[in-house]
């Protein structure tokens, strides 16, 4: 039994959306504020933390319909049936479809969820959504409260008072602020497998439910399917302060970890064993030595109140007594467990050697302490120890559910790179060490959303789903987002452009996952010239989140199945490479009226598709972007300069040739070795063509990446003129980055625009 995928719809910004997951490890990654984060709390809020379901849950856009069934309600006296009806709420109510596959051997796990007798097997849906409960009620108490709340502005107003003011509820939603558990709850629903399909873009289809469906009487999922979080942002002590122990906020720590799981399974108090004996045996002489100890101490102090009369009784004895050792409070500390900083004889004490936890890095203390979770959360599955008796005793749950699904929110928080990797590493592993767990009839399903390059790094790629922006529809929109299974894009490893694409992402931090925009460049001079050209004549791009790579016009189209079906917003800088058919396709100066063609298979390719190099000299801006217009390609083209006070034509060849001739007074003065020499002296010659010529010779055998280190350190960068091409695309990036910003607004402002 394993989850196939999942239907989300109205949550959030999960406006319709389909997320299927892998039979191991799903991992959900994308730009900020892009619905990874939806998509898990939508799986916590349905399947575990039922009662947490809010107003702003609600995908904001929605409220505008969902509020004019509260303006029909108040505006008329009498309300038919059809106007109470579950049918005007359904197109705007959150839910979320949960679709399993079941093998035959596993039927009897779903005997209720089974929706005909004809079913044989294969996939069980079930819709669980959130929806008033009783809107009968909720219709009479919201206009009464409506009405009570006018009626009190109207009567201020005879008074001779002018009021403009709004009480509380202006509106369904603002009801609803403060009501929703009171009306709403989730309920299940059993769905047809036979209707059950998804459109393009993976934008759901959900089935419409017959008329006289009837929801579910218990949780579908119990004794199915184990619900496990590790939440983001978890909590961690810091020496230096005393704000967490105050507040008891070290759930994080390793010994509160120790702790429950001690007290669920280990605890010897709990149904006694054989192997139990000697330890409560031990316990009770502990006892019984300490409560002597502890009187002969305080008999001084004792015999001094006893004196008193206190507490007010003839002749007071007051006994102390321990009573009890529990030793779950013995790890109750900060001190508890401890970390040896020195190697020494395992067969000697050396306290002084050892430091409490929360001395240990932060990074080290996340990592055990969520793999100690994980361990946890197994053992608690297999009923290990005395946590299966506790479980037997008392008569509920006693089958093991098939299934076990972990949800982990960022575990990258406080995690450096190589722990990261560690972790997502040894998860899964960790999830599946019990003896019980080498057959096949107990599953585990991981589900991971993370930010970081580092865990999308070392997982398989089949395994990502991509959460991709969807920009507004239209004013009283809102953002939304849909989500690409990555499965489709690396499916096939023999597919020459799928294994480039996996080998260089490999060699890689794979932050395209969680780029607003990439820029794709042609060399090791560009990768460090361009952040610069961004940061001192481009700062709005520092705002976005930018992944800058570097691999070559004639390799870049590679990439192309990846960019476009993640719909990234993507700027190629590459070479024209113009070569001549004559010569065998040599490599020549840029020239037009030549019959030249371009030697970059980027641009032959892809964008703008084209080799004539007169035709891609003489194209227009806007043709040198897509047709959906995500993707823009920026090359060397003819423009001015004065060259010797001479107004010369100059058509670059790389990148470096245009750098130098958009700042001829600049480099004439630069000093420096290799290729900045070079240009130096051919910025000398007579006229701009042998220049060129000479320059041109230059860079056949000049080392690149030395240039662009000695512009960096003999130049100042904020200085350099951004070579034309580049500078067109720059902007072009910038603008449709600032676009992109704008429609990503705030949910109070979203909230605003509803209201309004």
């Amino acid at each position: 039994m394993k989850i196939k995928f999942i239907q989300i719809k109205n949550f959030r910004k999960l406006k319709s959306c389909r997320i299927d997951f892998s039979a191991k490890k799903t991992i959900f990654v994308g730009a900020n504020n892009s619905g990874k984060t939806s998509a898990m709390e939508a799986l916590i809020l349905f399947l575990k933390e039922k009662n947490k379901i809010t107003t702003n849950d609600f995908t904001l856009s929605n409220w505008r319909e969902i509020n004019e069934i509260g303006k029909l309600w108040i505006g008329t006296t009498k309300i038919e049936a059809s106007d109470l009806s579950i049918e005007k709420w359904n197109p705007y109510l959150p839910f979320i479809d949960v679709w399993l596959k079941i093998e035959t051997n596993e039927i009897y796990y779903v005997k209720h969820l089974i929706p005909t007798l004809k079913w044989k097997g294969g996939l069980l849906g079930v819709r669980l959504k959130f929806e008033p409960e009783k809107i009968e009620e909720l219709y009479e108490n919201f206009v009464e409260s409506y009405n009570a709340a006018k009626q009190t502005i109207e009567n201020v107003n005879k008074n001779g008072k002018s009021v403009n003011i709004q009480l509380w509820p202006n509106s369904m939603r603002d009801f609803l602020e403060s009501h929703l558990q009171k009306y709403f709850i989730i309920k299940a629903y059993i769905l047809d497998p036979n209707r059950c399909i998804s459109s393009d873009e993976n934008i759901v289809q959900p089935q419409n439910l017959p008329d006289d469906c009837i929801c579910l009487d218990v949780d579908p999922f119990k004794n199915l399917i184990k619900i496990d979080i590790i939440k983001a942002q978890r909590g961690f002590s810091d020496p230096n302060t005393s704000s967490d122990k105050d507040n008891n906020t070290t759930s994080g720590l390793l010994s509160a970890q120790f702790r429950e799981y001690y007290s669920k399974h280990l605890d010897p108090t709990d149904f006694p064993e054989p192997e139990d004996i000697e330890a409560l045996q031990s316990i009770q002489e502990a006892q019984s030595k300490f409560d002597e100890k502890i009187k002969d101490r305080f008999s001084t102090s004792l015999s001094e109140l006893e004196e008193l009369g206190y507490p007010g009784f003839d002749e007071p004895k007051i006994t102390l007594s321990c009573k009890k050792i529990d030793f779950k409070e013995r790890i109750n500390h900060e001190s508890a467990i401890q970390y040896d900083v020195i190697k020494h004889d395992e067969s000697k004490s050396n306290s002084d050697h050892r430091l409490p936890e929360i001395y240990n890095g932060l990074g080290y203390q996340n990592l055990i302490s969520m793999v100690f979770k994980l361990i946890r959360f197994r053992d608690e599955w297999m009923r290990v120890g005395k946590y299966g008796k506790k479980i037997i005793e008392s008569k509920e749950e006693i089958m093991i559910e098939p299934l076990h699904l972990v949800l982990i929110e960022e575990p990258e928080a406080h995690l450096h790179a190589q722990v990261q990797q560690v972790f997502i590493r040894k998860a899964y592993n960790t999830l599946r060490n019990h003896n019980d767990l080498k057959n096949t009839n107990y599953f585990t399903q991981l589900v991971i959303s993370t930010h970081s390059s580092h865990i999308a790094h070392e997982i398989d790629f089949k395994c990502l789903r991509y959460f991709h922006r969807k920009q507004p529809a239209g004013f009283g929109d809102v953002p939304s987002a849909t989500v690409i299974n990555l499965s489709s894009v690396f499916g096939s490893e023999e597919d020459e452009t799928t294994k480039f694409a996996i080998r260089y992402l490999k060699t890689t931090h794979c932050d395209l996952f969680f780029a607003d925009a990439a820029i794709i460049v042609e060399g090791p001079a560009e990768r460090m010239l361009v952040p610069h050209f961004i940061k001192h004549k481009f700062p709005k791009l520092t705002c976005s989140y930018i992944s800058l790579l570097e691999i070559g016009g004639s390799h870049a189209h590679r990439l192309r199945p990846l960019i476009e079906i993640l719909g990234l917003i993507t700027l190629i800088i590459t070479d024209i490479d113009s070569v001549d058919p004559a010569k065998n396709n040599s490599s020549v100066l840029p020239k037009k009226k030549a019959k030249y063609k371009s030697g970059n298979s980027t641009l032959k390719t892809w964008l703008p598709a084209k080799d004539s190099l007169d035709e891609l000299l003489n194209l227009q801006p806007n043709n040198k972007i897509s047709k959906n217009q995500l993707v823009r390609v920026a090359y060397q083209f003819p423009f001015q300069i004065i060259f010797n006070s001479i107004d010369s034509a100059i058509i670059p060849y790389t990148f470096e040739d245009a750098l130098v001739f958009e700042n001829v007074e600049l480099f004439k003065k630069i000093s420096g070795v290799g290729l900045i020499n070079k240009t130096k002296d051919a910025l000398n010659e007579i006229n701009s063509q042998i220049a060129r010529e000479k320059m041109f010779k230059a860079l056949k055998d000049g080392k690149k990446a030395e240039f662009a280190l000695e512009v960096l350190f003999y130049a100042e960068p904020q200085n350099l003129k951004v070579p034309i091409y580049i500078k067109e695309g720059l902007e072009w990036l910038q603008e449709k980055l600032k676009i992109k910003q704008e429609n990503i607004i705030t949910d109070d402002t979203k909230a605003e625009v509803v209201k309004k």
